[in-house]
């Protein structure tokens, strides 16, 4: 039977999710140089068409039809056939309202990838990329985890609304579009400050609102979506101290910039336990992530890759981080299928939990660097020079952001 209370929250959190898309579009391009705000933007916005119609398509079936394997899903919902506004099993939603929720996590995540090749990289390469890496690492890496009979999910790995699936998926295939696509023109050896920081700030800001549905909706009852809340709030706060104490601690000032990436760091930490850790576990979460995200993000000059806006220093070393400490902080009950290490002083969940990080990091690497190397040898990765160097605004979408007399 459905339940009213359950499906307007769900429709709540579905509007708030999709919110966060146009929040990474601010956030991603007040960082860029003023001449690739649109071309950021459209990273984000283009998304929205283009992963919405393959998940309705055929995403959310490879996602979440019958198992092949615990490998992928099959064909049973090409089209949103046997998709309607009758109950999807094992939930009190209509099936459609759980389809358009979880659609809205397909959107993000190869968004969240375009931190790493902002500035650089050919619209239609953008184009072929996006689509072919959600049908091929998001759907399967979805069905693992969250999908019915999918291996990881068999195995009890926890991931309550995405650390793996989304974040750690996201941030190793921005490593690899950093690698493989190269870095920007003159980088490192020219300065490119954020040209309009106000900008991030609201982006981070609408992030963090868009969050609580992200993560609140991911619960199954109403009262673990109220922990789930908490938590991730507890853990934004957390996050920002943290990343800000740090920065303040070796570079003497605490910036704005800081503040807005420790937010959202601390917010990637507790997604794989919003809603399996108590509180002050996600306090402690939102700070060491904030902490080492921060570090995660300095080693881009160590290895002198050119991962623009820090999509794998944020998102890919928290989404790890956070799936490491959900298998230390989780208890059953808080609503866990699994009590982690703080419970049970033995160490079989965390090894879980790093089996399907490395299995999720490998698999999406692998494929990325494929579909890179493909797309490299037939449409090409990056603009020509000179168009790169007028800003792609112009070149490749024939805008400008701002018309200035």
């Amino acid at each position: 039977m459905i339940n009213t209370g359950d499906t307007a929250w769900l429709l709540v959190c579905t509007a708030l999710v999709m919110l966060m898309t146009p929040g990474l579009a601010l956030f991603y391009g007040g960082m860029v140089q003023k001449k690739n705000v649109l071309s950021t933007f459209m990273h984000s916005f283009f998304a929205l068409g283009l992963v919405s119609v393959q998940w309705a398509v055929i995403g959310y079936s490879l996602a979440f039809g019958q198992t092949h394997g615990g490998l992928i899903g099959g064909l049973d919902f090409l089209g949103l056939r046997h998709v309607g506004i009758d109950v999807k099993d094992g939930t009190h939603v209509p099936h459609l309202a759980f389809m358009a929720y979880q659609g809205m996590f397909a959107v993000i995540t190869p968004a969240l990838i375009s931190g790493a090749y902002a500035e650089r990289m050919k619209f239609s390469a953008y184009c072929l990329f996006t689509l072919a890496w959600a049908t091929l690492v998001y759907d399967p890496v979805a069905h693992w985890v969250w999908g019915p009979g999918g291996w990881l999910g068999e195995l009890k790995a926890l991931d309550f609304a995405g650390g793996t699936v989304v974040h750690l998926s996201s941030g190793t295939a921005a490593l690899v579009a950093a690698w493989m696509v190269g870095p920007r023109i003159g980088y490192p050896r020219e300065r490119r400050p954020p040209h309009n920081l106000t900008m991030t700030v609201l982006g981070a800001g609408l992030l963090w609102f868009g969050w609580f549905g992200f993560n609140a909706g991911s619960a199954g009852d109403l009262g673990q979506a109220s922990l789930a809340l908490v938590n991730t709030h507890l853990a934004a706060a957390a996050g920002a101290l943290g990343w800000g104490l740090v920065e303040g601690w070796r570079v003497g000032k605490v910036t704005m910039l800081g503040v807005a990436s420790g937010l959202v760091a601390g917010l990637v930490g507790i997604t794989p336990g919003a809603g399996y850790v108590s509180p002050m576990a996600a306090l402690a979460i939102g700070a060491i992530a904030g902490v080492v995200c921060y570090g995660g993000v300095l080693l881009k000059s160590r290895f002198g890759y050119d991962d623009a806006l820090d999509a794998f220093g944020v998102h890919g070393v928290g989404g790890f981080l956070g799936a490491i400490l959900t298998g230390i902080f989780a208890q059953k009950v808080l609503g866990a299928s699994v009590d982690g290490v703080i419970v049970t002083r033995t160490f079989g969940v965390l090894g879980v939990q790093i089996l399907g990080a490395v299995a999720a990091m490998t698999y999406s690497a692998v494929v990325t660097v494929g579909l890179l190397f493909l797309l490299k040898r037939t449409v090409g990765l990056r603009p020509e020079r000179d168009d790169e160097r007028e800003g792609l605004d112009v070149t490749a979408h024939g805008e400008s952001a701002y018309e200035l007399d």
